[in-house]
């Protein structure tokens, strides 16, 4: 059996057109939650940015204030 080895040719086009994809760590937590409970449906753009967002009315009156 390691005879079948010996004449195996690992070169760059058999090692590139190996099928590499995997979902992230993140993508498969988020499967498996939406499995078990449905996410509910988000606008694309709202008028309300998101929760923490980075440019908040907060953080600009402390820009103001300096």
């Amino acid at each position: 059996m390691a005879d079948d080895w010996d004449d195996m040719v690992l070169d760059e086009d058999f090692i590139r057109s190996a099928g590499t994809t995997e979902p992230s760590a993140r993508a498969r937590m988020l499967a498996a939650r939406w499995r078990a409970e449905e996410p509910e449906p988000q606008p694309w753009r709202s008028d309300e940015p998101p929760a923490g967002w980075f440019f908040s009315k907060a953080r600009r009156r402390k820009w103001r204030r300096r």
